[in-house]
C-alpha cells in the first residue's frame, strides 16, 4: 500500500462526508441531532458493521 493510496482513499472520504451537510444541511442537522441521542451500544454495533463492510470491499477491490 502506497502513501498515494491512502491520501487518495481519505481524500474521497472527506468529499463523501462533506456531502451530506453540501446538499442536503436541513436534514443532516436533524439526522446529527438523532444521532446524538442514540444509545452508544448501537452507535459502536453500527460503527463495527461499517468498518466490517469497509474491510471487506477493500479486501474484495484490492483482489481484481
Amino acid at each position: 500500500m502506497t502513501w498515494q493510496l491512502v491520501v487518495s482513499a481519505f481524500a474521497l472520504m472527506l468529499i463523501f462526508e462533506g456531502l451530506g451537510p453540501a446538499l442536503f444541511p436541513r436534514k443532516w442537522r436533524s439526522y446529527m441531532a438523532q444521532l446524538a441521542t442514540t444509545d452508544e451500544r448501537a452507535l459502536k454495533i453500527i460503527g463495527i458493521i461499517l468498518i466490517a463492510v469497509g474491510a471487506l470491499l477493500f479486501h474484495f477491490i484490492q483482489s481484481l
